[in-house]
């Protein structure tokens, strides 16, 4: 949920009830804390969908015709309710006064704030199809590119940055960025990608291209790079790990698996650290 798209539900809807939830025991569709917006005749966010979001959506627009200031359910995720979670999961439902109206704004605002940065270096097919799917997702996306003609003709809403210097831009990102590299000259593909794996704490890194570019930008690194370490790059992109290869070259395709690849970075649980057993 954007804070612009907030804000403008809340300043069309008069009456709002703000259903969290605030419990879960076993599986459910989200996690607690997820929120949702509800009024008379619209709605935005989420709790997840199914059956328990149309029981939460008939419940808070039963409280707003009441007047009732708030509510609380228990719902069991089972077959009684056709969904099949197997959890339990409490929901706080809560009429919004204007102190409420506004800390949902800015608590809103403080997540978009927290994204991870996406950086996609060149907005030629591929990087315009890039931006095209990021904009939908959970991420602060910027595409980069020194050429205006380009980035103008790119309809996606996000972030864009018209630069000499995009190697500036992966030396002031933040910890935990994703660098996708495709620009319209490999020596640049080449310094990009050699300073977002020199970062050391990038999330992602990839450079577009095919086995042989990759072997050159390994030659390339080792001679140029002080030998740096190339095992975390992702080249040729596309190339989702434990998914076939696709032979499907459209930017489109080629921008859904990177995406997928990305996203499944971004928002995978840290390895575990190895538990280590005493020697006897």
């Amino acid at each position: 949920m954007k804070a612009a798209d907030l804000i403008a539900f809340l300043d069309r809807e008069p009456a709002v009830m703000r259903v969290e939830i605030t419990r879960v025991r076993g599986s459910s569709p989200r996690e607690e804390g997820a929120v949702m917006f509800v009024a008379p005749h619209a709605m935005t966010g989420t709790i997840g969908g199914g059956q328990l979001e149309y029981m939460a959506l008939d419940e808070a627009r039963k409280l707003l015709r009441l007047g009732t200031e708030s509510g609380h359910m228990d719902v069991p995720l089972g077959p009684e309710i056709g969904q099949c979670c197997g959890g339990r999961v409490e929901l706080t439902l809560t009429r919004m006064d204007a102190a409420a109206r506004e800390e949902a704004v800015a608590e809103v605002t403080r997540s978009e704030a927290a994204l991870p940065h996406v950086y996609v270096f060149g907005a030629g097919h591929v990087g315009r199809a890039l931006a095209d799917q990021f904009q939908h997702l959970p991420v602060r996306c910027l595409l980069v590119d020194s050429r205006a003609e380009e980035l103008d003709m790119a309809g996606a809403s996000v972030e864009k940055r018209l630069t000499a210097l995009p190697e500036a831009e992966v030396r002031s990102a933040p910890q935990g960025s994703a660098f996708i590299v495709l620009t319209h000259d490999h020596a640049l593909d080449f310094l990009l990608t050699s300073e977002a794996l020199a970062k050391g704490n990038a999330c992602w890194v990839g450079m577009i291209g095919s086995a042989t570019k990759r072997a050159k930008f390994e030659s390339f690194a080792r001679t140029h790079c002080e030998g740096q370490s190339t095992e975390t790059l992702n080249c040729p992109i596309g190339m989702v790990p434990g998914v076939r290869g696709s032979r499907d070259k459209r930017p489109s395709v080629i921008a859904a698996l990177v995406v997928a690849d990305v996203i499944a970075a971004l928002t995978s649980e840290p390895a575990a650290e190895p538990v280590v057993s005493p020697t006897m």
